[in-house]
């Protein structure tokens, strides 16, 4: 008898398991479980220390940027990462202009992205907001004073990295401004090639004059040179790229000052220059004085004995890296023949120009106007 009840219990503690379970009353169905909410996880981000030092948080990995003002557009392009702009500057409606070397390389594609602020060398925010924040860049890059970087990123509450540097061949804030747009877009190794090339090229520069005594150099005047605006025979510059890197005899040196200024035409007459380079964009200048003060300019050595030689402009909303190297290899050309008697100025021009910008612009130049050879003032 009891193993007949210890069986039938057993079965029904059996069929028990198996029953379906029993919702809860008043639910209809049965108890769903609760699907689990993944935490919300901030972007990951970085700091970055601007040219004024500055600690920006940008983005830990930057896909799209923007870039504004002074050199920071002429950077992307030395850098190889236009490719990454969203937004372009929008002077760039005028045409094409080789007075910025990037310029003929990538003047299609610019045209193609919004415009997000004029463009320009001022140092001051000359960005469009509105645009900007449409564009929806990750970072702007800008060659803007320090004031004028904090001003966009409040309107925009886009981080802005400025790049701003000093104008010349290559100075250190130069070189500072390379290094911080590097890092912003991952391109360091870029930017130490670029680098590299350039001491590269001081390097050969100097080691073909650095020997040579005064005595023995033309003495030089670089004249008409465009600083903020054209310039006529007496905007000259002192302590001059071009010129230093070659060691040249730079009869502006002797000024006492440093840097662009206008000089008086007596000076250039005590100084007498044996060869005189001037910017072929500001002949027009030129010649009206000559047409007014002929005496002068026949009565200058260097006129007489007609080594009068052209000087392309380099500086425009910063400095055409490019365009002041081979200025540079062309004064050398007609200041050291014999030490540079194995540069011809296209093929070095062609090397230059293919590194910096991956093409040759130099027939382009030529035809704008920036070309190298002799002049003839009052022509």
């Amino acid at each position: 008898m009891r193993k007949s009840i210890i069986s039938v219990l057993v079965l029904m503690l059996v069929f028990a398991g198996c029953a379906p379970a029993v919702a809860p009353i008043g639910t209809g169905t049965a108890r769903q479980p609760v699907p689990e909410i993944a935490p919300q996880v901030a972007p990951e981000t970085r700091i970055v220390v601007d040219v004024w030092g500055r600690e920006v948080e940008i983005p830990a990995d930057v896909q799209a940027i923007i870039t504004l003002g002074s050199g920071a557009p002429r950077l992307a392009a030395y850098l190889d990462v236009i490719h990454m702009l969203v937004g372009s500057e929008q002077y760039i409606e005028g045409g094409v202009s080789v007075l910025r070397d990037y310029n003929p390389v990538y003047h299609a594609h610019l045209m193609t992205l919004p415009f997000v602020g004029t463009g320009g060398g001022a140092g001051q925010n000359n960005g469009f907001p509105e645009e900007i924040i449409m564009a929806a860049p990750d970072v702007i890059i800008a060659g803007f004073d320090l004031e004028a970087a904090d001003e966009l990123q409040a309107q925009t509450n886009i981080p802005v990295v400025s790049v701003r540097h000093g104008t010349g061949l290559a100075p250190e804030s130069f070189r500072k401004a390379m290094r911080v747009f590097a890092e912003v877009v991952g391109a360091q190794e870029r930017a130490e090639i670029v680098l590299a090339f350039i001491d590269g090229a001081f390097e050969d520069l100097n080691d073909r004059t650095y020997d040579m005594p005064d005595n023995r150099k033309l003495r030089a005047y670089s004249g008409a040179i465009t600083w903020n605006g054209r310039r006529g025979f007496s905007g000259t510059y002192a302590n001059f790229g071009p010129f230093n890197v070659i060691n040249a005899y730079n009869v502006s040196d002797y000024s006492g000052l440093d840097g662009f200024f206008e000089v008086d035409l007596e000076s250039v007459l005590v100084w007498d220059p044996d060869v005189i380079f001037l910017d072929p964009g500001n002949m027009d200048l030129v010649n009206d004085e000559y047409s007014t003060n002929p005496a002068f300019f026949r009565s200058l050595r260097a006129v007489q004995d007609g080594r009068v030689y052209t000087m392309p402009a380099f500086n425009n909303a910063g400095t055409n890296i490019t365009y002041a190297l081979i200025n540079a290899y062309y004064a050398g050309i007609v200041l050291f023949p014999e030490q540079f008697a194995d540069v011809d100025i296209a093929e070095k021009a062609d090397n230059i120009l293919t590194f910096f910008l991956g093409e040759n612009t130099f027939d382009i130049m030529a035809e704008a106007g920036l070309l190298f050879g002799r002049i003839t003032i009052g022509e």
